[in-house]
């Protein structure tokens, strides 16, 4: 199991019902009830595509202010430096508003940091080298909303600033010539949730003005999409919009570099969808800031030279497949770390090393909050000095987080989700206490659990069909706020698991009913996944249709697996006899026949206790650990025998047990003496339906 808990979203079989007499396909109609969306009029709403934005550009604060000082730097013909950031969000920002200013006859050129050497957002040595250079306006992009001191460094040398980003704002805002930014409390823009690729695209509609607005919005919506699907930002209003007409727009986009890394790849002629967007195109670009050559991926969009785009492309491609071998390393470092952890320093990961490559410490904090269900905190260290990246969890304010840790850190910025911070490494240790205190007031628990959302248990997997699946697509696009839906199988067989891709994937098939399933599990083996062929399985996945040479089928993408905690026909029949006999009722003799355990499975059950409750303890799934016991069990109705075995050692206090919902929690006491079985209460019930003599003995 990958998750220790899932969380299944009780559906209105009703509402799905309604939806599907509307007309909506059964897929869509049960992840509609789960999300809340129960009437026709409401799907209709929630599934309706605007094709342009509403908002007027110049209801942000401060965008009059920056239309009209980059105009009059494009008109006196002044040199313009757009200053971006290394992320997919920075680059996509960048070239948006350098494509922009290029074709408007500007006089322009761009910087984006290196994530290493120059660290994140405005720095004093870039900013005089920038002057030397002849700059004397400086557009921020994705970055600046923090840079009190250097826009005043900036002001000094005699430029102007026109900071332009999407982060939360300090108490202080830079006293630049315009400050545009949703987050300013003083704006009364209606959507606070544009990434800063969204900020730029509203900069350039706002530079171009309403005439030239739509073929505006036409040029830059894919990158602006790219950027806001790259960024986890929240999935609605015209983030929506954005990205589904960046979707739909994506074949005839007019930047040949994008149409390149397309092409190295994989994704030429494919449809495009925000799940290829997240997975593969965003992690090549990103790849390019992340292993300090961001420029490389602004080049390649702005690249108007077929031969140069191409070969742009492919270094992308070769960064990225590095980047995936330092990730991987850092990862399983990470790993050894958190287990030697305390339990009261694992509500918030806070880790640190010397080893650890400073742009790959982001995406991994991003794994351990998924496994752990925590925020992650990973530090670089190098000098002295930890440069960090960290990534919430389950709607955990980072940038408040970070805020009350302030006079700890040299300096932070981002925003809710993920941001970055800088720290002295001896204080490191304070630092991860206060943290773990911080989460745990927050959520007001210990160790969190790893666990994993459901949206859909299917009921009928004989719907899950290619046109089921095509359908799906309409809940597109997939981000923060509109999740991917995870739907789930319980009580499926798994009738193959094969791996695949060099033993590093998972090959299966799950059969219930008549129904048959194939899925991938992507980083996984069958000797990990916890499950043998043959074996009962709950499965939770995403629903997607596979195409190999010219052939398309449904395929379950796997999210996790795990023994089914759903009974079976016949378990269900010997777990209601076992109840029946613990609350005493009458019981006929073949019933009682069937219940007795013969002394080799009370010894084989008892050892197998020994061998896997630690003394400590043991908390798992009832059933499968029911089932487990049982296949040590020879004999007749090895499950049946091995839950009355369990029943019997506890009210001989040779175990106490707690049942709640799907779980036990075992432990075995330690009474050092010999305990007869055969003077418990169940037991002489069954002998005295059998009309049989009571036996002695029976120790333990």
């Amino acid at each position: 199991m990958k998750y220790e808990k899932w969380e299944l979203t009780p559906v209105s079989q009703d509402a799905v019902q309604q939806l599907m007499e509307a007309g909506y396909p059964y897929l869509i109609s049960s992840v509609l009830a789960s999300r809340g969306v129960i009437t026709p009029e409401g799907a209709a709403a929630f599934l309706e595509q605007e094709s342009s934005l509403v908002y007027s550009p110049f209801l942000m604060r401060d965008m009059d202010r920056a239309v009209e000082r980059i105009d009059r730097a494009i008109t006196q013909g002044e040199k313009i430096a757009v200053y971006g950031d290394y992320d997919v969000d920075g680059i996509t920002a960048t070239v948006i508003l350098v494509d922009y200013l290029i074709g408007r006859g500007a006089d322009c050129v761009h910087y984006i940091p290196r994530r290493v050497e120059d660290g994140y957002g405005l720095s004093d040595d870039t900013i005089l080298s920038l002057h030397q250079q002849g700059v004397r306006l400086l557009i921020t992009v994705d970055c600046g909303i923090t840079g009190v001191e250097e826009v005043d460094y900036a002001n000094g040398l005699g430029m102007d600033v026109v900071v332009t980003d999407h982060h939360e704002c300090k108490e202080t805002l830079p006293r630049a010539y315009a400050v545009v930014d949703p987050h300013r409390n003083d704006c009364g823009y209606p959507f606070k949730h544009l990434a800063g690729c969204g900020v730029s695209l509203k900069l350039v509609l706002a530079l171009g003005g309403p005439d030239r607005e739509e073929a505006l919005f036409a040029r830059y919506c894919t990158l602006a999409a790219i950027g806001t699907v790259a960024d986890v930002m929240q999935m609605s209003d015209e983030n929506r919009t954005i990205v589904s007409r960046g979707l739909a727009s994506i074949d005839h986009s007019d930047f040949l570099g994008l149409h390149a890394l397309l092409r190295e790849a994989g994704l030429a002629d494919k449809a495009i969808s925000s799940v290829q967007i997240g997975f593969v195109l965003a992690p090549r670009i990103n790849a390019a800031g992340r292993m300090g050559a961001a420029d490389k991926a602004a080049d390649l969009l702005l690249s108007n030279d077929e031969q140069q785009a191409e070969e742009l492309a492919r270094e992308l491609c070769a960064l990225n497949r590095e980047r995936q071998n330092v990730e991987q390393t850092i990862y399983s470092q990470a790993l050894e770390m958190i287990e030697a952890l305390p339990d009261h320093q694992r509500s918030a990961l806070v880790l640190a090393s010397d080893e650890w490559h400073q742009g790959v410490v982001g995406i991994v904090a991003s794994r351990l909050s998924e496994k752990y269900s925590c925020p992650s905190f990973m530090i670089h260290l190098n000098d002295g000095v930890g440069k960090g990246s960290c990534r919430s969890w389950g709607g955990f304010n980072l940038f408040a987080a970070l805020e009350n840790c302030n006079d700890l850190l040299l300096g932070f910025g981002g925003h809710e989700l993920a941001a970055g911070f800088t720290i002295e490494e001896e204080k490191i240790p304070a630092f991860r206490d206060r943290m773990n205190h911080y989460v745990q007031e927050y959520q007001g628990v210990g160790v969190p659990v790893s666990s994993l959302a459901i949206d859909v248990c299917v009921q009928r997997p004989g719907r899950i069909t290619l046109d089921e699946v095509a359908a799906l697509d309409a809940l597109e696009p997939y981000g923060s706020g509109n999740n991917r839906p995870v739907f789930c199988l319980r009580g499926a067989t798994l009738e193959r698991a094969q791996n695949v891709g060099q033993n590093r994937h998972l090959k299966l098939r799950l059969g219930k009913g008549n129904v048959q399933l194939d899925g991938i599990f992507f980083s996984a083996t069958a000797e990990d996944c916890g499950c043998a062929v043959g074996s009962r399985v709950d499965a939770a996945f995403y629903l997607q249709i596979n195409e190999f040479r010219g052939s398309r089928t449904v395929q379950m993408q796997m999210v996790d697996i795990r023994p089914s905690l759903t009974p079976s026909a016949r378990e269900e029949k010997s777990l209601e006899l076992l109840e029946r006999c613990l609350r005493c009722e009458k019981l006929l003799p073949k019933e009682a026949v069937r219940l007795i355990p013969s002394r080799e499975q009370y010894v084989r059950s008892w050892r197998m206790l020994q061998h896997t409750v630690p003394p400590g303890g043991l908390t798992t799934s009832y059933l499968p650990y029911v089932r487990l016991m049982a296949g040590v069990l020879e004999g007749p109705e090895p499950f049946l025998r091995a839950a009355f075995c369990l029943s019997v050692f506890a009210e001989r206090e040779l175990l106490e047990t707690h049942r709640q919902d799907d779980e036990i929690a075992l432990r075995l006491t330690d009474q050092g003496k010999k305990v007869s079985l055969n003077r418990s209460i169940y037991i002489r019930q069954l002998y005295d339906v059998l009309d049989k003599p009571y036996p002695g003995g029976g120790e333990l």
